[in-house]
């Protein structure tokens, strides 16, 4: 099913979004991330070496939050599901492409201590506050 256009718009823009997973016990972790968008997927690039990635691939059910970045009152809680993960180049390239976007520069390759990971995450429920 294609991305609700507003969304897609949301997450392709500069806005940031809040990623909440769970871990086995069921404790919610929630953290700031960047966001990109395909034309079905809501994308997260993370690390194999991470919490949030482990979580989601023991539970795949997900929260994203997205504000805007000039009004926070103004944003989008999506409830999904991860349904794939994309690595190697193809993460890498997604991974510079964002930080082009929010940074102005290609991700500075120091950072990274684990395989960069690209989580597809297919929304089922969108929550919108402020439109």
């Amino acid at each position: 099913m294609p991305m609700d256009p507003e969304l897609r718009s949301f997450a392709t823009s500069d806005n940031f979004a809040a990623l909440t997973t769970l871990f086995p016990d069921g404790q919610p972790q929630t953290q700031v991330m960047w966001i990109d968008a395909d034309d079905d997927h809501l994308l997260i690039n993370t690390q194999d070496d991470r919490a949030k990635y482990r979580n989601m691939r023991q539970d795949p059910r997900v929260t994203v939050a997205i504000w805007e970045a000039g009004n926070p009152y103004r944003y989008l809680e999506v409830r999904g599901r991860v349904v794939d993960e994309v690595r190697g180049d193809e993460a890498m390239a997604q991974l510079d492409a964002c930080s082009y976007r929010y940074r102005g520069t290609a991700y500075d390759r120091s950072r990274i201590t684990g395989e960069r990971v690209v989580m597809k995450i297919t929304p089922q429920r969108i929550h919108r506050r402020g439109f």
